[in-house]
């Protein structure tokens, strides 16, 4: 019984991450995102996604990914490179904090 208990655990655990952005400090990271994504972050150029009100876990990926190339696209390669993961998990709190 404990180790169903303990298995029962891990698996919440494990498909309900936590987050821990900042989103104060994210938003002060932001500005060099506005000029694509918006100061709110709604994009005014229909090609570039809104990203107010997305969720954390996914916005932290995309950022993560586009960092280590496992996204290619040279602008936000650029824009990902001098980034820490907290700076990114931060900018992801900030975004999804947003209506």
């Amino acid at each position: 019984m404990i180790k169903l208990t303990l298995a029962v655990a891990a698996t919440v655990m494990m498909a309900s991450p936590a987050f821990a952005g900042d989103a104060a400090a994210g938003k002060g990271k932001s500005m060099m995102c506005s000029a694509c994504h918006g100061v709110a972050g709604i994009s005014a150029v229909p090609m570039y996604p809104n990203l107010a009100g997305q969720k954390e876990a996914y916005l932290a990926k995309q950022l993560k990914d586009f960092k280590s190339g496992k996204r290619n696209d040279p602008t936000m390669k650029g824009m990902v490179a001098a980034l820490t993961d907290a700076d990114m998990d931060n900018l992801a709190a900030y975004y999804a904090s947003l209506k």
